[in-house]
């Protein structure tokens, strides 16, 4: 696979650059080009400049609307709403956790409702931004259908990510983000790219076959919920909560609705704050650094977002596909 080399600042220049050109004014431009810059720093790399073009289509279709801006609601003292009037997700939230970080301070526990905003990228932005806070955060959101439920070949469930992140005084915090399909499609997509076989269990083919070519999984296939049942499970309680609860739809009900430009569907997100401080009192942080502890003392055992964070701190060019580098800059 032939690569490009590229520093941060030029990965953000061409992310911006190419934002711009296809339709949003400078402020979101710089939001997303920063969190798609930031997502290749941390290796990231399905939701980084791989999703640019998908980002492009939908606001190409005119679906996606690169200058709106969120309308905040405050439902109560510990509810936030906000309306994402076919904005990119990034605006949305950079606008909307200041007050659901502001709200859980105040009333221990609060509430974040997004709905109609585009997602497409990871969720380690959102929950460590409120873990850094001082803050326990968990969210997760739908997409379209993409994953069997348990026992089904055919798709209902989207591949559903959940994110947990906890804060950590004077460390980074500790955050997961995963999909609750065997293997989020991102990853399958990227895969399919450079040429890789995923796990037999990630996915099915259109005939509802076991496979180990992400080609056949992307391609009218299905992925697999991960844990069986069990993974089953957490992607129904994702639709519930980033559907009927905020106010927005199941995954089925997106596709029905979607016009399949290859962008990121309009749906909703769920966002949980929790202050410790409130909750717990004054030893909190001592605490679970004894549980951390205990878990890096057993031999392969590394903490959520270790990786990403070690990933950061080179501060260094990074190799980026060659071929999606030129199509991003046959975009603009």
């Amino acid at each position: 696979m032939a690569t490009v080399s590229l520093t941060l600042d030029e990965i953000f220049d061409l992310a911006k650059k190419t934002l711009l050109a296809n339709g949003c004014d400078d402020e979101t431009s710089s939001i997303l080009a920063d969190l798609i810059m930031k997502a290749e720093r941390d290796g990231s790399l399905s939701h980084g400049l791989f999703r640019l073009p998908a980002y492009v289509s939908g606001l190409k279709s005119g679906k996606i609307n690169g200058k709106a801006r969120p309308e905040i609601k405050k439902i109560s003292p510990s509810v936030v709403k906000v309306l994402g009037n076919n904005c990119l997700a990034p605006m949305v939230l950079n606008k909307g956790i200041p007050e659901l970080v502001k709200a859980a301070k105040e009333n221990g526990v609060a509430v974040l409702a997004i709905t109609n905003s585009h997602h497409m990228a990871a969720m380690w932005p959102e929950t460590e931004a409120i873990a850094e806070q001082g803050l326990v955060a968990f969210a997760c959101t739908s997409y379209k259908p993409a994953v069997a439920p348990a026992g089904a070949i055919k798709p209902l469930y989207g591949t559903n990510p959940i994110s947990f992140a906890w804060p950590r005084k004077g460390k980074t915090p500790v955050v997961y983000d995963m999909a609750t399909a065997s293997m989020a499609m991102g990853e399958v997509q990227v895969a399919k790219r450079e040429g890789h076989k995923v796990p037999l269990g990630t996915g099915l083919t259109k005939d509802g076959k076991k496979t180990t070519d992400p080609g056949e999984i992307a391609d009218g296939g299905v992925l697999l919920p991960f844990g069986g049942y069990k993974g089953s499970g957490i992607a129904m309680m994702v639709e519930l909560l980033a559907g009927a609860l905020v106010g927005d739809n199941f995954s089925y009900e997106t596709a029905e609705k979607d016009n399949n430009d290859g962008g990121p569907p309009s749906g909703g997100e769920f966002i949980l704050a929790i202050s410790p401080d409130k909750l717990s009192g004054n030893d909190w942080d001592k605490h679970s650094s004894e549980f951390f502890d205990k878990m890096k003392s057993m031999d392969g055992v590394r903490l959520p977002g270790e990786r990403r964070h070690k990933n950061r701190l080179d501060k260094g060019p990074r190799n980026i596909n060659e071929e999606l580098v030129n199509k991003i800059k046959s975009l603009s």
